[in-house]
């Protein structure tokens, strides 16, 4: 049966994010993309995903991808439906928890975003590139118009609802599927030692690191990340 590959973006993401990943896939995979725009809640943005294949033909193979805050959706579609879900892949995302200092950081972003959108939008780029990244401007401005088509109203809501989001590691402990966990090297906004940890938690977990990227793996490295996703729909089959 076709493959169904559920892809879900992350904070300050249209569908956007995964177009240049998109154009890499074998165009016989079956691509769907979450919206997660709307819902105040990870849990919300979990089941609104899930609407996308929760009536697929019994057999078909189901792949799901989370990018960044799409990795926590995930873990939350993982928590009600592994069942139901072959392979996943966390890209540039962590299970860990929200702890004070976080908390504190996300509240700072929120009063960012409410005191000067543009501002905020201008120093998220440059710190979410890898450096290399700076200067092109293919990247940079894609960024920005894909920002200002979320807006802050959205990016805050998206804040409060990471703020918010339940604990499922004990889960991920448990899992039994093939799964991929993927960081840029120079990812600052997820550091690679928390994409070790999700892949130390979950059993069988394979881990991959993608040079020159940052924290927008789907931008800067769309093909290595494609390719990934391939060999992992191979091994879902």
């Amino acid at each position: 049966m076709t493959p169904v590959l559920l892809l879900i973006p992350g904070m300050f993401n249209t569908g956007a994010i995964w177009d240049p990943v998109r154009a890499h896939l074998d165009p016989a995979v079956d691509v769907r993309v979450a919206n997660v725009l709307t819902q105040p809640s990870i849990s919300a943005m979990a089941d609104d995903a899930w609407a996308q294949v929760a009536n697929l033909p019994p057999g078909t193979p189901l792949i799901v991808a989370g990018y960044s805050m799409g990795g926590y959706v995930l873990i939350e579609l993982l928590a009600r439906h592994a069942r139901r879900v072959d392979a996943a892949a966390f890209v540039d995302t962590s299970a860990q928890i929200e702890t004070p200092d976080s908390m504190a950081a996300r509240e700072k972003t929120i009063a960012a975003l409410e005191r000067s959108f543009e501002r905020a939008v201008s120093a998220v780029i440059p710190f979410s590139l890898h450096p290399d990244h700076h200067t092109r401007s293919d990247l940079v401005e894609g960024m920005r118009t894909m920002m200002h088509a979320v807006g802050a109203e959205a990016a805050i809501r998206q804040t409060r609802a990471i703020m918010a989001r339940a604990d499922h590691r004990a889960m991920l402990a448990q899992l039994h599927m093939p799964t991929l966990v993927v960081c840029g090297a120079q990812d600052k906004v997820t550091p690679p030692a928390l994409s070790d940890d999700l892949a130390a938690l979950v059993p069988g977990a394979e881990r991959l690191t993608l040079a020159q990227a940052g924290h927008q793996v789907p931008l800067e490295q769309p093909q290595a990340l494609a390719a990934a996703l391939m060999q992992l729909i191979t091994r879902a089959r």
